[in-house]
């Protein structure tokens, strides 16, 4: 049986890993070995941060809605535990972009979770 060499293959192979090395420092983007290191290092990287991504934006609504329910006289938890009494049903990215953009809309819905925890 004749000697197959898989060089195309190989070659396929090590290209495809130093194009998503494109832009790396140093050798990083040159050399096959450091390439492929430190793109599977920046794909576990990746992987992660598609799920700190979701964490971090919640943490930042949750700042904004805080911020502004203190302009409000009302602490952050106060706040989302009377609209959760008064029935209004608002998630955080809203309420944070309300917080930000419409600031009369937010003072009203304030004012509806401050009587509903009043009663």
């Amino acid at each position: 049986m004749p000697r197959v060499k898989g060089g195309t293959v190989t070659r396929k192979r090590r290209n495809r890993v130093l194009k998503l090395a494109k832009g790396y420092y140093g050798s990083k983007h040159t050399l096959y070995k450091t390439a492929n290191q430190q793109v599977m290092k920046s794909l576990q990287y990746a992987y992660r941060d598609r799920r700190q991504k979701k964490r971090d934006f919640r943490k930042l609504w949750i700042a904004r809605i805080n911020a502004a329910a203190r302009l409000n006289g009302l602490s952050y938890s106060k706040l989302m535990h009377g609209l959760k009494v008064a029935g209004i049903d608002v998630n955080r990215k809203m309420l944070a972009d309300l917080a930000i953009t419409d600031e009369k809309a937010f003072a009203q819905l304030a004012e509806a979770a401050k009587k509903a925890v009043n009663n």
